[in-house]
């Protein structure tokens, strides 16, 4: 038994990696299920983000460079593509991976909450898959748990410091009044959420919120008072924006080099400031090389990042604390889980001589015998079948020189060497 974490981030990736390593949500169930019959995993779940990708299993550790081969294999890759920025921790350090990961300690922006959701969404979709079994559930819990004392224990998630705050810093960088900007926000989930609402706080009124549902842009849209299109209306909102953000779940570009410079030819070349959050990417590359267009990646926000973490670097402090606090409570009860088995066979094995035992005190009151007599007779060939086990075992151990057995046997039955009666 051992708990494997394994994956790819922001940190040992670039995006065009993290790109194609990234898991697609609607085939999320069908990866786990092969990840368990192909990986070698016995329970499997994977988080898979813009910054990161990652599976969580639980398995034999000699077994982790098949689980390696299977992430290369299933994005179509060779396995030497990832060997040099993936990065494998095993039972503790793993424990300790997920719940750092979990808290915001590992993520691009020190603290930042939206990872929580995501490792309760990876949760949820391998319990939907039943991969998803008793040990990696309770590492779940466990995390979730350790999560919670951070956000309530320390002031970590205080600061409005995201991804979605980076891009609207960024973006302040270049328009000197945002009043007077469009935005449009190609995207509605809880990063675009964020970054609506970052823009609306920095003066941000006229918002507009494309999508691939209509009926889902526009919950966000009057949320904010803007306006709702489909992804097929972005040429024509475009040519009014000043503001473009992206970050949505398609495995292919939705805003392409021709769309933009068409915009930018009706702009007469005003230009654009537009953020890419999106792993894989919302936004071709190419639309870099256009003038009049500042794109920027999610490795991009680094710096502004920087800029905004100091105010958290003495909570992340604490953080790690309670971390490592949490990681070793886990790894506790979880030794103590290994004695449940034993515990119950050694239970049975009690009561079936309780049971024989009374079977024969009964007989000999049906037979007339001497109430107090049976009862001490009782005591007596219980006690006696109860010890025969052990002390034929420690016997053994001691004729056999196992002094540590000894000493551990003194431990579980609560004895001290001075107990012992010669």
């Amino acid at each position: 038994m051992a708990f494997i974490a394994l994956g790819i981030n922001h940190k040992t990736a670039s995006v065009e990696v993290r790109e194609r390593v990234a898991f697609s949500p609607d085939r999320l169930a069908d990866a786990l299920r092969d990840l368990c019959r192909e990986g070698g995993a016995r329970e499997a779940a994977i988080v898979s983000t813009c910054n990161r990708s990652e599976l969580y299993l639980e398995m034999d550790a000699s077994q982790h460079g098949r689980a390696l081969q299977w992430l290369a294999d299933y994005h179509g890759l060779y396995a030497g593509d990832l060997q040099g920025c993936a990065y494998i921790h095993e039972h503790e350090q793993a424990v300790r991976h997920m719940m750092r990961v979990a808290c915001g300690l590992d993520s691009l922006v020190l603290g930042e909450p939206q990872i929580l959701g995501q490792i309760k969404d990876a949760y949820e979709a391998a319990r939907e898959a039943g991969t998803l079994g008793p040990l990696l559930g309770r590492l779940f819990q466990a995390t979730f748990n350790t999560a919670k004392t951070v956000r309530t224990d320390t002031a970590i998630g205080e600061n409005p410091v995201s991804v979605a705050f980076a891009a609207v810093s960024l973006g302040k960088q270049i328009f000197a009044d945002f009043s007077q900007s469009q935005a449009l926000l190609i995207g509605a989930g809880e990063t675009i959420t964020l970054v609506a609402r970052h823009l609306h706080e920095q003066g941000v009124r006229n918002i507009v919120v494309a999508n691939r549902t209509l009926e889902r842009a526009r919950t966000l849209a009057d949320e904010f008072g803007g306006q709702a299109v489909v992804l097929s209306e972005i040429p024509d909102v475009l040519v009014h924006s000043d503001i473009v953000i992206s970050s949505t779940a398609s495995q292919l570009p939705v805003l392409g080099k021709g769309a933009v410079e068409r915009a930018l030819k009706l702009r007469r070349h005003k230009p654009i400031f537009m953020v890419d959050i999106a792993v894989p990417r919302d936004i071709e590359p190419q639309v870099a090389e256009l003038s009049d267009v500042y794109l920027y990646t999610v490795d991009d926000l680094h710096e502004v990042v920087a800029d905004n973490l100091k105010s958290r670097q003495g909570a992340a402090r604490t953080a790690e604390e309670l971390v490592v606090r949490g990681t070793a409570d886990f790894m506790t009860r979880l030794r103590e889980l290994e004695a449940v088995d034993v515990l119950r066979a050694y239970r049975q094995q009690s009561e079936a001589l309780r049971y024989e035992e009374l079977q024969k005190a009964q007989r000999a009151l049906a037979a007339g015998g001497e109430p107090e007599q049976v009862l001490v007779q009782l005591a007596r060939g219980l006690t006696n079948k109860l010890l025969h086990t052990p002390s034929v075992q420690l016997k053994r151990l001691s004729a056999d020189g196992r002094h540590d057995a000894l000493a551990v046997a003194q431990e579980l039955f609560g004895m001290t060497p001075g107990d012992a009666t010669p």
